[in-house]
């Protein structure tokens, strides 16, 4: 960790951790490192006894439960947060989801549920976020989100998140807008493709990992340590210069047709 990457006194929250192997589990050892104290969230109980333990590990004061489509629970974490510290300096959202049967159909065959579904969990839930964090962030602050290349690009297997996340990169431009006035900055994060759970469930996923080692300029994955290591210079004041982007953090893929 450079010097540069300096998050003493911070205070973040996380959302997203499934398991040790996880892209928000990677950013939170990264911003434990610089220094910051850490609010984790865990989708439900079948997922606590994975999270809770990497969150002990982080010395989290505030392990909370969060399924984003709660609105109740969502208000708690943050209420939570303002209880202990009053305030908070970061937010690194990492979460996505489309039904399995609109995930690995065509685009065209989307259901209308299931595409309102995607869009609700993967990208307003970040709006929904940031709006709770606002008023948490009166000294400024940084809010994080995770996208990827298929936004832009045609990913075999992708699908209906090619848009949800292609909506979730405009929607960073507009709240980088929004909240510019309040010294909060917004970024995308947009790491290649990591063997993480979530994305194993995209059709195709090891011919995805395959193409893009071949594809890289020196063939080779990210790990979610890097990724962490972006997301803490976000956090920090070296990047208070920077918002409204999409980072990319994937070994070069994104120079690839």
């Amino acid at each position: 960790m450079t010097q540069m990457t300096d998050l003493a006194g911070k205070t973040g929250l996380i959302l997203g951790i499934a398991n040790a192997d996880s892209i928000a589990y990677g950013c939170a050892k990264a911003f434990r490192a610089a220094g910051a104290d850490l609010a984790v969230t865990y989708l439900n109980a079948k997922a606590e006894p994975h999270v809770r333990p990497l969150a002990e590990a982080l010395d989290s004061p505030l392990i909370l439960p969060c399924d984003v489509t709660d609105d109740a629970q969502l208000q708690a974490v943050f209420d939570g947060i303002r209880a202990r510290w009053g305030r908070l300096d970061f937010v690194l959202h990492s979460i996505a989801f489309a039904p399995k049967d609109d995930l690995h159909g065509r685009l065209v065959d989307t259901s209308r549920p299931g595409f309102l579904k995607a869009m609700d969990i993967s990208c307003h839930s970040f709006i929904r976020c940031a709006r709770l964090a606002e008023p948490l962030m009166d000294r400024g602050g940084a809010l994080m989100t995770v996208t990827f290349y298929g936004s832009a690009r045609v990913v075999d297997g992708y699908s209906v998140m090619g848009p949800v996340k292609a909506a979730l990169e405009a929607s960073v431009r507009y709240l980088a807008d929004d909240l510019a006035p309040r010294r909060i900055r917004v970024h995308a994060i947009s790491p290649g493709p990591i063997r993480t759970r979530a994305a194993s469930g995209i059709r195709a996923f090891d011919r995805l990992i395959e193409d893009s080692v071949a594809d890289t300029p020196d063939h080779r994955l990210v790990t979610i340590d890097e990724v962490g290591d972006l997301a803490a210079f976000l956090a920090s004041p070296a990047a208070r210069g920077m918002t409204g982007t999409t980072e990319y953090v994937d070994a070069g893929l994104h120079l690839t047709d």
